[in-house]
């Protein structure tokens, strides 16, 4: 991996640590919140997406079409997935979880799928990250062994739809050559349309209170989540999905660090040193 691309994805690993403490906040209606903030993304990044667009003199293709469509359902998915476990369980305990086999069950997939082929160190790092996951899921939770069952059930649903979605945008930006940042936009304004209907149905009420009472964690979450997820893409054009998805993960120990101080989440050594495994095994894979 060249050293631009190392930087993208670890500057996107701090936004992504930044965004998710945001997330945790939200505590009630996290299908409306999640509406919100796609929209905002939306907005706020489609005239860089069409000045790009303008730029680079491409239009508007099929697969700039319907590709982002296949990653909007999944980034769907993942939101829904991962907000409800941030309802039902500890952040130090979902998150490490989700983006430890997310970029694990990505390299699996790219080995078995894509015939990419790390070399021993990185085989040896995915169980090294797998221990450090380990160590995290068997400490304490606030809601006791339930809240620790659970946030690791939650985390690692979250972590397949992150693998799935990761491999899917990996493979369009790549292989079929789309522009990052309009291909996200696209995705975003998929992920707007998809969820309208079931917003109006059932959560239409709920509008005015979460936007009223999460303005800070909606604009925050628009503004970082999606450069987080560019930068990624951006370095997904250069390196290898296998080494670039578990790089990413190292803002589990920004994340854990931050979950103990902000949210005075219990376990926070267990949790650090579970942390800092997983960041030997990012670093083992990113050899």
């Amino acid at each position: 991996m060249s050293t631009l691309a190392l930087t993208l994805v670890l500057v996107a690993a701090l936004c992504h640590a930044v965004w998710n403490l945001a997330a945790k906040r939200v505590r009630t209606d996290g299908y409306t919140f999640v509406w919100l903030y796609d929209l905002g993304s939306a907005l706020l990044w489609a005239p860089l997406a069409i000045l790009t667009l303008v730029l680079s003199g491409d239009g508007l293709s099929p697969a700039l079409l319907l590709a982002p469509l296949v990653s909007g359902l999944l980034h769907i998915a993942y939101q829904l997935t991962l907000q409800t476990g941030y309802t039902r369980a500890d952040l130090g305990v979902v998150y490490p979880v989700a983006r430890g086999v997310g970029p694990v069950l990505s390299m699996a997939i790219a080995i078995l799928v894509l015939g990419e082929r790390p070399g021993a160190a990185a085989v040896v790092g995915a169980g090294v990250v797998v221990g450090g996951i380990v160590v995290v899921a068997t400490g304490r939770s606030a809601a006791g062994r339930h809240g620790v069952r659970a946030g690791v059930a939650w985390g690692a649903a979250t972590g397949v739809a992150i693998a799935a979605y990761t491999l899917w945008d990996s493979y369009s930006v790549a292989t079929l050559g789309l522009p990052p940042i309009a291909y996200f936009v696209t995705s975003c304004s998929w992920q707007v349309v998809l969820m309208t209907p079931r917003l109006l149905r059932r959560h239409r009420g709920s509008l005015r209170p979460v936007l009223q009472r999460h303005w800070r964690d909606i604009a925050l979450v628009s503004v970082l989540s999606p450069l987080a997820y560019v930068l990624v893409l951006e370095a997904m054009r250069t390196a290898p999905v296998s080494l670039v998805a578990p790089a990413r993960e190292s803002s589990i120990v920004v994340g854990s660090l931050l979950a103990w101080w902000l949210f005075r989440e219990p376990d926070p050594w267990r949790r650090m040193l579970g942390a800092v495994i997983v960041l030997a095994g990012i670093v083992l894979i990113a050899v």
